[in-house]
C-alpha cells in the first residue's frame, strides 16, 4: 500500500524551451514546429547503444517522484512528465505532455501542423476547451472535455491538431502516447473517437476510465497491451486496489497529493511536500492498493500497465526499435510519399529535424 498525505505544496520553477514554426502559409494563430516531440534531453538517443550518455535505466525504485520538463508548444507551456532520461515508460505509456490551463480565443489558439507518427497510439484528453483533429485517414473530429480521441499510427499516419474557430476560454488537458507492441506496430493506422466514457464512484470522488478497466467500469477504447488510464476527481481521501503486476504513475492536473510511504519495500524516502502539477509519481510493480489524501479538490491521471515488452527508441514523433527504421520513417516524411498521407490541414506541414546520431555538414 502507498499512502499519500497532506501538507504544503511544492511547485517547480518554470524554465521553458521550445521552437515556433514556419509562417509562410500559416493560418492566423500560432503553429508549433513541434507537436511535443521527443528530444535528446528527454531520453538517450538509442538504448541499444551503451556508449550513449546515461545508458539504459536500472531497476525501478519502489516509489519515485520526478519533475516534469517545461517546454513551449506554440504559445502554450507544457509540462513533459514522460519520457525522461530516468523514466522512459510506465507500462506502454511513453509520453505525457500536460498542457495549460491556457487562455485561447479565435485567431489566438494553439495550432500544431501536419506531422507524422509510427509505432504508437496518441491519446488526447481535455479538461477544458476544444480542439479539432484531422488525420491522413480522412478523420475530422472535434474533441471536448469528457471525450477521448485515440489515433493508432501503426506503420505510419500523419495528423494536425487545430484550434476551433468559435471557442474562447481555457484550454487544459494532456496529450499521451502509448508504444505499440511488436505484434501491432507495423499494422494499419486507425482513429477512434469516444463521445462518452464510463465513470465509476470511488471513495472521496469519481473516476473516468479512459482506457482499460477500473472500479467495475471498462472503457471500449483500443488497447494493444495491458493498460490502464483513469481520470480521478477527488475531494477527499480515496483508497482503491491496484494490480500488483503493473507499474503505475500519477500525473497531477490540478491540486496536490504527497508521497508518504510504501508497504512494498518498507519506509520510502520522499519529499515532505505534497506533489502538485509538474511532477510524475512512479510506483513500481508490487503495489496492490493505493490511498490518496488530497490537499483539496484535486484532479489527476492514474496510468498503469505491465512493464513494456522491450526498450523502445523514441525520437521526434516516432516510436521504433532501431535507428534504421526511424531514419527510414524520417526520409519517407521528408519525401512526401504515400506512407504518411495528407491530413488536409490548412496549417504548415512540419519538417523533420536531422537525426542527432548523424553529423551535420
Amino acid at each position: 500500500m502507498v499512502r499519500l498525505r497532506t501538507g504544503s505544496v511544492y511547485h517547480p520553477p518554470q524554465a521553458t524551451s521550445g521552437n515556433r514554426g514556419p509562417t509562410a502559409t500559416r493560418r492566423i494563430g500560432q503553429t508549433s514546429r513541434m507537436s511535443g516531440p521527443v528530444q535528446s534531453r528527454d531520453v538517450t538517443e538509442d538504448p541499444a547503444h551503451p556508449e550513449d550518455p546515461d545508458g539504459a535505466p536500472g531497476p525501478p525504485p519502489d516509489l519515485e517522484v520526478t519533475p516534469s520538463r517545461t517546454a513551449e508548444v506554440g504559445s502554450m507551456t507544457v509540462r513533459r512528465a514522460l519520457p525522461r532520461r530516468t523514466r522512459r515508460t510506465v507500462g506502454a505509456w511513453c509520453f505525457a505532455d500536460h498542457m495549460g490551463p491556457h487562455r485561447v480565443a479565435p485567431g489566438d489558439g494553439v495550432d500544431i501542423g501536419p506531422h507524422p507518427h509510427i509505432g504508437l497510439h496518441t491519446v488526447t484528453w481535455l479538461v477544458a476547451g476544444e480542439l479539432l483533429h484531422r488525420d491522413s485517414l480522412g478523420s475530422e473530429q472535434t474533441i471536448r472535455p469528457g471525450q477521448l480521441n485515440l489515433m493508432t499510427a501503426g506503420r505510419g499516419v500523419s495528423h494536425a491538431e487545430e484550434s476551433t474557430s468559435g471557442y474562447s476560454g481555457d484550454l487544459h488537458g494532456i496529450q499521451l502516447w502509448v508504444a505499440q507492441p511488436e505484434a501491432t506496430r507495423h499494422g494499419d493506422p486507425a482513429f477512434e473517437h469516444h463521445e462518452e466514457l464510463p465513470r465509476t464512484e470511488v471513495d472521496g470522488g469519481v473516476g473516468t476510465v479512459l482506457v482499460g478497466a477500473f472500479g467495475g467500469a471498462t472503457s471500449t477504447a483500443r488497447t494493444d497491451t495491458d493498460l490502464l488510464g483513469v481520470d480521478l476527481q477527488l475531494h477527499g481521501r480515496s483508497s482503491f486496489g491496484l494490480r500488483a503486476e503493473r507499474e503505475h504513475a500519477l500525473v497531477v492536473l490540478d491540486g496536490a497529493v504527497a508521497p508518504a510511504g510504501s508497504s512494498r519495500a518498507g519506509a520510502v524516502d520522499a519529499p515532505p511536500e505534497p506533489v502538485g502539477t509538474g511532477h510524475l509519481v512512479y510506483l513500481a510493480p508490487g503495489h496492490d492498493e493505493l490511498t490518496l489524501d488530497p490537499t483539496g479538490p484535486t484532479r489527476l491521471l492514474l496510468l498503469g500497465g505491465e512493464p513494456f515488452e522491450s526498450q523502445v527508441l523514441m525520437w521526434w514523433n516516432f516510436v521504433g526499435r532501431t535507428r534504421e527504421e526511424v531514419e527510414a520513417a524520417r526520409e519517407d516524411w521528408e519525401r512526401g510519399g504515400e506512407r504518411f498521407g495528407d491530413p488536409g490541414s490548412p496549417l504548415d506541414r512540419i519538417p523533420a529535424p536531422p537525426v542527432p546520431w548523424r553529423p551535420t555538414t
